[in-house]
Formats: C-alpha cells, structure tokens, sequence
C-alpha cells in the first residue's frame, strides 16, 4: 500500500504511569489530601519488584510535593517505613522544585532531607529506594555530594541493576550536572556490560547521547559541529544494535517504565535512518508516548507522530 494511502495510527498517549491504574489513583488521593491509597498502594506489590515500586514511588512523591498529604501520613505513622520512604522521596522533589524555580537549596536545607533519607533506609533496610532518593539529591549539592560513592554501594548492594538508580547516577555524571558527555557515556557502557541480558539498562548508552545533544543544542546551538551526525554515526548505530540484541532480543516481560525506555530507543532508531527496526518497537509502544527525548529535537507530539508514521510507512 502507497505511504499517503496508509491511516494515521492516531495521537500519541502520554500517561505518565505508563497504564498503571492503581497508581494513577494513588496520586490521584495525593492531590486529594488522602494518603491511605497510598499506603495501601506501596505495602500490597511485591517487593522484590523494586522497578514498579520505584516508579510508583517517585510519582506519588511528585503529587504529593504540591500538597501536606505525605506530611500527615508520616506524622500520624512516624515508624512506617513506607511513610518514611515516601516523605523522603517527597522531600527530595521539593528540592528540585526550588532549585527549578531558581532558589538554590541552601546546604543545611538538603543536608536535612539527606537525613530523612537515611532515616528511611534505616526503617527500611532492604529497600533500595531511599538511596536512590540520596543520588538523586547529591545532584543539588555544589560540586556533588562526598558521599556519593557509598550512597551508589549501598544501592548497589540491594539492588545491583536497579534502573531509576542508575538513570539518576547517569545524569549526576551528566555534563549538565558534575561530569562530561565522555564520563556519562563511559558510565552507561560499563553498565551495559555487566548488566545481564534482557535488562532495559541497555538504554543507557541512548539516554546519555540524548543528554548529550541536549546540553549542546543549550549550549553550543543547533548548528554546533557534529551535531549534523548525532544520531547517523556508526558509533551511534552500533549503540543502537547493542540495545537490541541485549535488551529486546532478550526481554521476556515489560517492566514498569519501558515505556519510557522504549521511547528512547525508537527516537535514536528513527533518527539513525534505522526505519524497520523503529517499525517493531512502535508496534510495541502503539501510542504510548514520552516526551523526552522527543522533545529535545522539537515539539514532542509532532515529532512522535512523524517518525511513528515514517517508520511503519517504509518497506519491511
């Protein structure tokens, strides 16, 4: 069938807990003022699935860094680890949210969420989470934090292939925060090469040279030298092959954020001309949309449904 003749395979879906029901009524209760969904929410998963209930806690934490919720439930319930987890985690986002709206957390201000943050891997010994939590706070301390190093142990000691702790580790490295593009990028490949087959962490190469275009589009403009072969280089393609023997030649279940994860991987295929291999992971996606890293390039939704539709246009 001719490419005009083919129907357009609708607007892309932006649901940022990835069909999560359950927890996109969690947040909803949050916004309410009600924290026992919540509650309810973090103690019924299984807790060896620390992917989903990373996800399921940052969101909450997201929607409750607006409102009092958390700081009620962790007042009412002070030794309720998950109570603890979500607070600290909340307190984390509202320091981002100052540090966004242009007011530097001050160093006694994060050293105190720090705190709440060892508190909460104190009431809950084996959850990763709240070192996590610290990883991503050792972003907002002037030149990081000098306890990053045993704060990446200890995540790695409950979790070695944790996919948010790794993310949040990635932009610390990131040149936008305390490294460069190279060490961001030499970060993502020792991680590829240890994590086991089927794992999303094969993305990260992706998430790091996504980084990187952006910071040079702030820094440099769109006209800054290579850009032009960003994404068309045989070492980006060779990023690209990596991701799809180790992750989607072996990926056996969906984890909680692959939707994100393989967002990222459509972008970088797309833009590497690797059309029919961008065909398969649409197919998979259907209209499940992130707007990173889309929107690094430009609008998000038209560039989505653009590329979308090119791929599954082209000859198979």
């Amino acid at each position: 069938m001719s490419a005009w003749l083919r129907r357009s395979s609708g607007r892309p879906s932006y649901d940022r807990t990835f069909g999560d029901r359950a927890l996109a009524e969690g947040c909803e209760d949050m916004l309410m003022g009600r924290w026992e969904g919540a509650r309810d929410l973090l103690a019924e998963h299984p807790r060896d699935d620390w992917d989903r209930r990373s996800h399921r806690v940052r969101l909450l934490a997201d929607s409750a860094a607006g409102r009092r919720t958390v700081d009620v439930w962790h007042a009412s319930e002070p030794g309720h680890p998950d109570a603890a987890v979500l607070y600290a985690e909340t307190e984390v986002m509202r320091m981002f949210g100052a540090a966004r709206a242009g007011a530097s957390p001050p160093a006694d201000g994060l050293d105190r969420v720090a705190r709440l943050c060892l508190q909460a891997s104190e009431l809950a010994p084996v959850d990763p989470q709240p070192w996590v939590s610290l990883i991503s706070l050792g972003r907002l301390y002037e030149g990081g934090h000098p306890d990053m190093g045993y704060w990446w142990k200890e995540l790695l000691a409950r979790d070695p292939y944790h996919r948010e702790g790794h993310h949040q580790a990635l932009r610390h490295l990131s040149a936008r925060w305390h490294g460069s593009h190279g060490q961001a990028a030499n970060f993502a490949w020792d991680v590829v090469g240890y994590a086991p087959a089927g794992s999303p962490l094969a993305v990260l190469p992706l998430v790091a040279r996504s980084e990187e275009y952006r910071h040079r589009v702030e820094t440099e403009g769109r006209t800054a030298v290579g850009l032009t072969y960003h994404w068309n280089s045989e070492a980006a393609k060779r990023d690209l092959r990596v991701v799809l023997e180790k992750w989607i030649g072996a990926r056996t279940a969906e984890c909680a954020q692959d939707v994100a994860d393989l967002n990222h991987l459509a972008h970088g295929l797309v833009r590497a001309g690797m059309k029919r291999e961008a065909a398969d992971v649409f197919r998979t996606l259907g209209n499940r949309a992130t707007r990173v890293p889309w929107s690094y390039a430009g609008d998000p939704e038209q560039l989505f449904v653009f590329w979308r539709d090119a791929a599954l246009a082209a000859p198979s």
